[in-house]
């Protein structure tokens, strides 16, 4: 059975302070990242859906869930869930940068689905502090290319949706407690500044 492997950060785990600290990189991917990844690679000995892409194992494994989320087709979603989510959210950074924003057809379906992207800034930032408990906000794009802001509590993704997951920001604890305790609000306006744009705009189109 061919195995899930941890990914690869694309920039040195102190790259992202002091908006994201080497600390919290080393203890949000080399830990709870690769233990989702460690506990996907158990649940799929002698799986149905051993072999499949990330994406289409998230989107069986809703359907055939049963159970109570912490065996079978239940464990299975969560831990392919969040090794996708993780997967998106730390291939969307880089070095923090001033004055950081989104760039071409991006940057304009921003502004013409939220009026400008402060707006657009303002209602992801309020989704993602108002999320209750885990989970993630996201910007997906629509089969029409347009943009949609949604609340995915604990491993959701938006694919399961029909939506196309561009941008996230990660709001279970484990992803900011160390550099932010227990404000969330200061750790979404932070996550601003690490945004690599034109990953974004690669998903986008």
């Amino acid at each position: 059975m061919e195995k899930f492997q941890l990914m690869a950060l694309p920039y040195a785990p102190e790259a992202l302070g002091p908006v994201i600290s080497k600390e919290t990189i080393a203890f949000h991917h080399g830990k709870h990242l690769a233990g989702y990844v460690n506990n996907l690679n158990g649940l799929l000995e002698g799986s149905p859906l051993s072999g499949l892409p990330l994406e289409e194992m998230v989107l069986k494994a809703e359907r055939l869930r049963v159970g109570d989320g912490t065996s079978g087709m239940g464990g299975m979603l969560n831990n392919a869930g969040q090794i996708l989510n993780h997967n998106l959210y730390f291939a969307q950074f880089a070095a923090p940068k001033a004055d950081n924003k989104p760039i071409r057809k991006l940057a304009e379906a921003i502004v013409r689905d939220f009026g400008s992207f402060e707006a657009f800034k303002v209602e992801f930032q309020k989704k993602g502090a108002t999320l209750f408990g885990s989970g993630w906000v996201w910007l997906s794009a629509d089969k029409d290319g347009n943009l949609v802001i949604t609340q995915e509590p604990n491993a959701a993704n938006p694919i399961q949706k029909g939506l196309k997951p561009l941008l996230t920001f990660d709001v279970w604890e484990h992803a900011y407690y160390l550099d932010y305790q227990n404000r969330r609000p200061d750790h979404l306006a932070a996550l601003w500044q690490i945004v690599d744009w034109a990953v974004i705009e690669q998903r986008y189109v």
